[in-house]
């Protein structure tokens, strides 16, 4: 029995070495990445007005189940094969996986199936086409199923009763309606907005007639077709934004009075539950001065301007007010203005009745409130930068309680009555893990416990360590290991960057918030460090604006900073380090490679911004204002005036069709750089616009991946 037990015990060990000596494929990383994702609780949700909850089950014959607060039974709504039958039925062609639903009432879900929207009563069992719209639709919104808002070309359009009601005829095509403007900044993600009971549909309309055109070119065409876009360069001429109110009762529409268009955004379109007013958060163009503003939706005249907010840098407005529980008289207001993201609460006449959070942290999202309105909920980096964890704060007394007790990044979902929370996070160590627990914090049960999917690989250790800066900030790095690392041994270092706004790459979340391709690279050899640096995001506004009219220096302290930490340690080859980053990160990338030329043997950038005056006008304005007002700002950080610095080997990529950051960004230097005989590597990927998709993506990372073997290895 003792040599039976050896004898296991020794194959048991075997077993998980060799379980654990796989490596990752590339193409498997790039191509395949889904294979390596926690399993989570697909479409996992509340049903409206309860306190049951579904999600689908996948399997051959997917199947939606609910389940309930008192117990661990779960009970099947509906198997993807009665549905098919069902859609048979009606002669309508079968899915193949089950689709992403909504909810018309606790009973009837809904889905779209091409261009109709179908419900399914899961009582009666029976299907009723709701709406079939036409093929060129887009911009679909809908709140109640019987009235869905849409766009043909720059037109608006309802469906309504069973009929589309054209709701602009627009002959110029600069005069765009029902879609989003400001180039989605501003919290702005969409162009029409339902009144709570579809009384009314408020809609933005843009005028870009006076818009410069920017040209993109399809290759793909014999010869090459011309498609232009709207881009508005900062200090040009930009768009033109007011909102109308379309009356489906009157089937009019008036325009709301909102002053002078030229010179303000307006954003944050809000409607009072009882749909008297709507709110409109105005934002002058310097981004410095925000109005809220309430407005009569019969009359489009401006009822009171509630207050305002003013900064020396910008004011940021991303969040309308928020109505909790149908109550119109008072409502939560995010602001920035002690220089950290909190909530408080006014009345609808302007009056501030209290702030409601306040300390060095801030509120990242608010998650809901109980029926009686006492208790809000709300996630925030309270216990630190690197976490999201939910909290429980009373209105009357000010006490705050945290609900969530696993260390990690939590996103929550509260139930209709208030009193439960469906609870996913994850960490460092931890795939995801999904809980139900109730809003004083207990957990009733754990409804899903993801495995490791990488249990079988052999990665690097990844390591979270914090540097602080000559201005005092702390600044969080994250740090992962080649595998079988031997501290004798010296290794290069891959310093992946990002660093703008909006932006946190280091996170106490699976895999410590790196991507799966970062851990191939340790797998070959490679250190990857990532720092945050000043400008980055959650920290607040203070720590935000640092890098304020001079984008790309503060950063760049930052990063040195980091990689000067780096080279304290023993086993780091500081003659083979090469820095990678996208977008801003690729702004980051050739402003260390120029700026502090000899800090890097090589480097990678994508979808570079090189010159900031050649980007759009709502985010560049905000953090740099317009080049006639900060000339020396624009200069300094224009990496066209320090091609000439540049050292080590650097390889441009960009997209031939970006709308983001225009190619025109990377034709520029690489222009400068054969002026100048500088050496550079470039690669257009052709038709892609701010990422590289598809099958392109995988010979996008081989290509970088092969930039740094070969010149770091």
């Amino acid at each position: 029995m003792k040599l039976f037990l050896k004898i296991f015990f020794c194959v048991l060990i075997a077993l998980t070495i060799y379980a654990q000596e796989k490596t990752l494929n590339l193409e498997d990383v790039i191509l395949k990445g889904s294979q390596f994702s926690p399993k989570r609780l697909t479409q996992l949700q509340w049903i409206p007005g309860k306190d049951n909850f579904v999600f689908v089950k996948l399997s051959d014959d997917a199947e939606l189940v609910v389940g309930n607060t008192e117990d661990e039974n779960l009970e099947t709504l509906l198997k993807l094969s009665a549905l098919n039958l069902k859609l048979e039925e009606y002669s309508l062609d079968k899915l193949k996986a089950f689709p992403r639903i909504g909810w018309v009432d606790a009973n009837i879900i809904s889905f779209w199936k091409d261009m109709q929207l179908i419900a399914f009563d899961l009582n009666s069992q029976k299907i009723k086409i709701i709406a079939e719209l036409p093929d060129d639709a887009e911009n679909i919104d809908f709140q109640k199923e019987e009235y869905i808002a849409y766009t043909v070309n720059n037109n608006l359009f309802i469906h309504a009763d069973g009929k589309d009601i054209k709701i602009t005829n627009e002959v110029n095509y600069g005069i765009v309606s029902g879609q989003s403007v400001s180039r989605n900044e501003f919290g702005i993600s969409k162009g029409t907005f339902w009144s709570p009971e579809n009384t009314y549909l408020a809609f933005y309309q843009k005028d870009e007639t006076n818009v410069t055109d920017y040209p993109l070119v399809d290759v793909s065409t014999k010869p090459a077709s011309l498609k232009n876009i709207k881009y508005p360069m900062a200090g040009m001429t930009s768009e033109n934004v007011k909102v109308g109110i379309y009356n489906l009762k009157t089937n009019t529409t008036i325009w709301l009075k909102v002053g002078e268009e030229k010179k303000q955004y307006l954003t944050n379109v809000t409607w009072s539950p009882d749909e008297k007013y709507i709110y409109i958060a105005h934002l002058n163009r310097d981004q410095n001065h925000m109005r809220l503003v309430k407005y009569n939706p019969q009359t489009g005249e401006p009822e009171l301007t509630l207050f305002e907010e003013k900064d020396e840098e910008y004011v940021e407005p991303e969040q309308g007010p928020i109505f909790m529980n149908g109550d119109s008289n008072k409502f939560l207001w995010f602001s920035e203005r002690d220089s950290w993201k909190h909530l408080y609460l006014y009345n609808n006449e302007g009056k501030m009745l209290k702030q409601l959070t306040r300390g060095e942290w801030i509120v990242l999202d608010f998650a809901g409130s109980d029926d009686t309105s006492e208790n809000i909920f709300f996630t925030s980096t309270k216990e630190s930068p690197l976490e999201k964890h939910l909290y429980k704060l009373n209105i009357s007394n000010n006490e705050m309680t945290k609900l969530t007790s696993a260390e990690g990044t939590h996103s929550v979902s509260l139930s209709g009555s208030g009193e439960y929370f469906l609870d996913t996070y994850s960490n460092l160590n931890t795939p995801s893990v999904t809980n139900l627990l109730n809003n004083e914090g207990k957990i009733i049960r754990t409804l899903n416990e993801s495995p490791n999917p990488l249990a079988e690989y052999k990665l690097g250790e990844t390591k979270f360590f914090t540097l602080n800066n000559s201005n005092g900030y702390d600044l969080y790095c994250r740090m992962i290991l080649p595998i079988d690392f031997d501290s004798t041994k010296k290794y290069p270092v891959l310093n992946y960057v990002y660093g703008g706004p909006h932006a946190q790459l280091v996170t106490n979340s699976w895999l410590g918030g790196s991507s799966l391709w970062f851990n191939y690279m340790a797998q070959n050899g490679y250190i990857i460090f990532t720092l945050d640096n000043r400008g980055s995001e959650n920290r607040g506004l203070e720590f935000e604006q640092e890098t304020f009219r001079n984008l790309g220096t503060k950063e760049i302290e930052d990063q040195k900073l980091g990689i000067d930490h780096l080279k304290s340690f023993p086993y780091v080859d500081e003659e083979n380090m090469g820095v990678f980053g996208w977008s801003y990160g690729g702004f980051m990338t050739v402003s260390l490679m120029t700026r502090t030329p000899n800090l890097f043997k090589i480097g990678v950038a994508g979808g570079a911004v090189i010159d900031w005056s050649y980007y759009e006008v709502m985010y560049t304005e905000r953090y740099m204002d317009t080049p006639e007002t900060n000339p020396e700002g624009f200069k300094n950080s224009s990496l066209l005036n320090y091609v000439g610095d540049l050292k080590g080997k650097l390889l441009l990529v960009h997209g031939t069709n970006d709308p983001t950051v225009v190619w025109q960004n990377t034709l520029l230097f690489a222009e400068k750089a054969a002026h100048l005989g500088i050496p550079l590597e470039y690669y257009p990927y052709v038709g892609h616009e701010h990422g590289v998709r598809g099958k392109d993506s995988f010979h996008l990372y081989q290509k970088i991946t092969n930039f740094f073997n070969d010149n770091l290895k």
